[in-house]
């Protein structure tokens, strides 16, 4: 399993925009799809948008499409989640996770997860 860490989160309001970061730790994201997932207070775990390891578009979910953009730095072994006009629904706990493709957050029932970073939106 490759090792990353999130960052980025923060406090702001509907409206507003926050780039989010995946970084690897001692090994390299390129090959691999990456993706992030939030959980939000009370809600279950959803894959919200993945980059994959070739040339297939990215997957984002319904509810951001239009508003986030995922990309990736080969360079700087990062990938990157920006959210734009954010609003109260996109609160809550950004993880990501590097595979080798793109899979739903249930595919990840056992397993455990990182601290993430967190992303609060007031109205």
């Amino acid at each position: 399993q490759v090792h990353v860490v999130e960052s980025g989160g923060g406090r702001v309001h509907s409206g507003e925009s926050l780039r989010l970061s995946c970084a690897a730790s001692g090994s390299t994201l390129d090959g691999y799809a990456v993706g992030w997932f939030r959980q939000a207070p009370d809600e279950e775990r959803e894959l919200v948008s993945c980059i994959p390891n070739s040339e297939i578009e990215p997957y984002y979910a319904d509810s951001v499409k239009g508003r986030f953009t995922i990309s990736r730095d080969n360079a700087k072994n990062t990938v990157y989640l920006q959210m734009n006009n954010l609003n109260p629904g996109d609160t809550g706990i950004y993880n990501c996770r590097a595979d080798l493709r793109c899979r739903p957050a249930t595919w990840y029932i056992k397993e455990s997860w990182g601290q993430g970073t967190l992303v609060t939106v007031s109205s």
